[in-house]
């Protein structure tokens, strides 16, 4: 057995028959194995890049220029004339929305098992504003979001691709974990 020293400790990590015990590529790997990394992997990026594009959604919202009329936000009311790229109307509590979801996201793709129940979450949540959005008079105080048609456009789109994300990160994730192994 080869022994190394480390600051005056015993250490047998290369020794030749330990490293032989330890290398991985002597033994084959399942493919349920790297199945479920692949779909883990899957469900991880898709969090994260949803939560990215709403984190900087969220910021875009807080910079003049890319948000025109931007000395015209209000924190929650319909009066907000601040749009995003000029199409869609945002406020403070708006930008904050955008912020919470992409930091949800980002904190669901630590897990591969929490991705699909925050892409459905957040497309549930979408949908209630699509509905919201479409039900209220824009000029009410009922608008504190804001929300305009352009807004309820985005927010159904959203909803059915968040939807169609978290089916896609489903059935990835529900195919692996009944995938036989192969030892």
């Amino acid at each position: 057995m080869n022994t190394v020293r480390f600051s005056g400790y015993p250490c047998d990590a290369f020794s030749s028959k330990r490293s032989k015990q330890n290398n991985t590529k002597d033994r084959p790997m399942t493919t349920h194995s790297a199945h479920v990394n692949d779909a883990e992997k899957f469900a991880k990026t898709v969090a994260t890049a949803v939560g990215a594009v709403f984190l900087l959604v969220g910021v875009l919202g807080f910079i003049p220029g890319i948000t025109t009329d931007y000395d015209s936000m209000t924190f929650a009311d319909h009066d907000s004339g601040a749009q995003l790229l000029g199409i869609f109307e945002v406020s403070v509590l708006h930008n904050i929305v955008h912020l919470v979801f992409g930091i949800a996201g980002l904190a669901a793709a630590r897990n591969a098992r929490q991705v699909a129940p925050y892409l459905f979450g957040a497309a549930a949540i979408y949908l209630v504003l699509t509905i919201y959005g479409v039900l209220i008079d824009k000029e009410s105080s009922a608008n504190f979001v804001p929300v305009d048609s352009a807004d309820n456009w985005l927010h159904l789109a959203l909803a059915a691709g968040m939807v169609a994300l978290g089916l896609a990160v489903k059935k990835r994730l529900d195919a692996d974990t009944t995938a036989p192994t192969t030892r």
